[in-house]
């Protein structure tokens, strides 16, 4: 029978024994620990490879996009004529500004005053339209409608006509001023400029809209004689600004100008006095030289890393974890052949990185020469931009680059345009006379469609001429509010006589006609309807994708302007060393690369490691289990020996003694 506890009955150490037994049956498992460390180290080493690549990765996306290096600044001698800031369409150059004169917009006020705000005045309507008073004609703003407001009972007061005046968001702005004889109504225009004049109708509760008594006191109408119409005084006349850039005489309803120097906003604020002042416009390169800078660090910090981890050390001949390791060169191999390939179809006189000062160091590394890239950004002939982002350059300046997906490859592309993308337009049957009478309640409601959008507009009474008359309609056609919220609008002309809406969108999805209301007989009969096309075309052979005037094929995206098909010139269309990068970054970062594929393999290694211990410790259980149950016979037949000898020794210690 065997003893409970190994050694007792034969005094051997069995459990020390089976311990260093045991300890030399792991040596294995101490061996697979060893090379699964090694693994998780190089696993660690790549997570680190991967990171660095990532954040030289992220340095590039300042440098992708030409936007980035089309920044423009403007700045004024006379800071006190004008505030001035410039897009990215802006051309570099010096502009002579002279300003003689500032956009005022419209006021008019009550004629008599009033004891106090809460005097009564009356009710009705007041309709404010924007225009141009000439020679006794009034000539509606066609983009600014007139519109109505309701003067009830309890608005009949003069702070409540203000107040309503206000609350319409009519284009106006009401308020009310004590000049010490008693209080009056000012009624002033948000906008500048004597196109925006304002006229004031009025709908008098009491029946008479032109005399000085109700609602009608506020009846404004600059052809009409003073007390039957002519009711408020001017206190501000409208008046245009006007001004020379470069020398050429300009007015404009506005003190903000957008479109006098191309690219740039000019807000006036003074006059010059006699004196012109300089308007500036440069390129802003302080953001793209640090975004440069960033890029060279970025690359020179990922250098670092991979020294880093595959170094030598020939003092203490110690070797980094990556050390002679294919991988690795290969990533840095790839990039530097991706730095070092000059780029073809640029087309901005620039192919090499080393032209505007990025060059290889003896130690692998980048470095920047600051002088050199400032002189490439000041030389006219070349666009920097082109080195670094995604860059279409058309030699026909109305097809425009837009941008380009990552799949766009390098080339110049033949532009063709079969098919011009137009607007939709209704076309009308009517020849207008000299004048046409709208009347309330007659002939003043027009319903159109316009890009599928329906709206039924109500035309101001009175009579127009057909020029007029295509102002008021485009007036309330873009006015109202079912058409302003899709983002649609129209220009509404005439040609002797006949009125054509177009639509301001361009594409299949352009479309305007009129569909009824009581003024479609008078103004345009049965229209003549023409929808919008897409543009159609190809690049470089291949048949594109139109919406509008945008055309998409190859990844390329243009937008093609002009009145000309057929061969529009060629886009000559590259991806500069940012983009290049970015995409090799991130092809070494996917999931069929040659990292993936590496450290996918490091990690089938320590699975199969991992089944390896496995095996092992059931085999080393198997082992321990045999040594204990051989262990514990010995210690047992040991036992049952020394029982045995004890035994004899006593029998014979008790056998009688000799004395013979």
């Amino acid at each position: 029978m065997a003893l409970s506890s190994p050694g007792i009955g034969s005094g051997l150490d069995v459990n020390g024994l089976v311990s260093q037994l045991m300890a030399l049956e792991r040596r294995p498992l101490a061996a697979l620990d060893k090379r699964e460390a090694e693994y998780q180290a190089k696993l660690s080493a790549y997570g680190t490879l991967k990171g660095a690549l990532s954040s030289f990765q992220a340095t590039l996306k300042n440098l992708s996009s030409a936007a980035a290096f089309a920044a423009r600044k403007a700045t004024i001698a006379k800071t006190d004529v004008a505030t001035v800031s410039a897009s990215n369409s802006a051309v570099p150059g010096n502009y002579t500004l002279d300003v003689t004169a500032l956009a005022k917009a419209h006021a008019v006020r009550s004629s008599g005053t009033f004891s106090s705000t809460s005097a009564t005045i009356g009710t009705g309507t007041i309709t404010i339209a924007f225009g141009t008073f000439s020679g006794g004609t009034f000539t509606v703003n066609g983009d600014r409608p007139a519109q109505t407001i309701a003067i009830g009972t309890g608005d009949g007061t003069l702070s409540g006509i203000r107040d309503a005046i206000n609350n319409a968001n009519a284009g106006v702005n009401a308020s009310i001023v004590n000049d010490g004889s008693g209080y009056r109504l000012v009624i002033a225009s948000k906008f500048e400029g004597t196109k925006n004049s304002l006229k004031i109708t009025v709908s008098d509760d009491d029946g008479t809209h032109t005399d000085m008594s109700g609602l009608s006191q506020l009846a404004y109408d600059p052809a009409a004689a003073e007390g039957s119409g002519k009711n408020l005084k001017e206190s501000i006349p409208a008046q245009d600004a006007t001004l020379s850039v470069n020398g050429v005489s300009i007015t404009s309803a506005s003190n903000v100008l957008t479109d006098v120097i191309e690219g740039v906003t000019l807000t006036l604020t003074g006059t010059t006095g006699g004196t012109p002042t300089t308007v500036t416009v440069a390129k802003d390169i302080s953001t793209v030289k640090t975004s440069i800078e960033a890029f060279v660090k970025g690359y020179n910090d990922l250098v670092k890393t991979v020294k880093s981890l595959s170094a030598y050390n020939a003092e203490t001949k110690q070797a980094s974890i990556l050390t002679g390791d294919a991988t690795l060169r290969g990533v840095e191999t790839r990039l530097r052949d991706a730095l070092n390939t000059a780029l073809r179809y640029a087309g901005g006189g620039l192919t090499t990185l080393s032209e505007v000062g990025i060059a290889f160091q003896k130690d692998g590394t980048l470095a920047l020469d600051g002088a050199k890239l400032q002189k490439a950004f000041d030389d006219s002939t070349k666009d920097v931009s082109t080195l670094f982002a995604s860059v279409g350059k058309p030699t026909d300046s109305l097809i425009k680059f837009i941008s380009a997906t990552t799949t766009a490859e390098a080339g110049a592309y033949e532009v063709n345009i079969t098919t011009l993308a137009s607007q939709g337009k209704a076309v009308g049957a009517v020849t207008l006379g000299g004048t046409t009478t709208i009347t309330t309640g007659s002939n003043d409601t027009l319903t159109v469609v316009i890009d599928g959008v329906t709206a039924t507009v109500t035309l101001a009474a009175g009579g127009y001429t057909p020029a007029q008359m295509a102002a008021e309609i485009q007036a309330k056609i873009n006015g109202a509010s079912a058409i302003s919220a899709a983002g649609a609008g129209v220009t509404v002309t005439q040609s002797g006589g006949v009125l054509t809406i177009t639509s301001n969108r361009y594409g299949s999805t352009s479309s305007a006609t009129v569909s009824g209301g009581t003024a479609q007989a008078t103004l345009f009969g049965t229209t003549t309807d023409t929808a919008g096309v897409d543009v159609a075309g190809s690049l470089g052979g291949v048949t594109g994708t139109g919406i509008g005037q945008r055309l998409t094929a190859v990844g390329i995206r243009v937008d093609v302007e002009g009145s000309t098909t057929g061969t529009r010139g060629t886009l000559n269309f590259a991806q500069g060393f940012a983009v290049q990068l970015d995409k090799l970054i991130d092809k070494m970062l996917a999931a069929d690369d040659i990292l993936a594929a590496r450290t996918g393999g490091i990690d089938d290694e320590i699975a199969q490691i991992g089944k390896r211990r496995e095996e092992l410790n059931r085999r080393l259980e198997i082992i321990e289990k045999r040594f204990r149950t051989q262990f514990s016979a010995l210690d047992s037949m040991i036992a049952s020996m020394t029982r045995t000898s004890n035994f004899l020794q006593q029998q014979i210690a008790n056998l009688p003694k000799s004395n013979k």
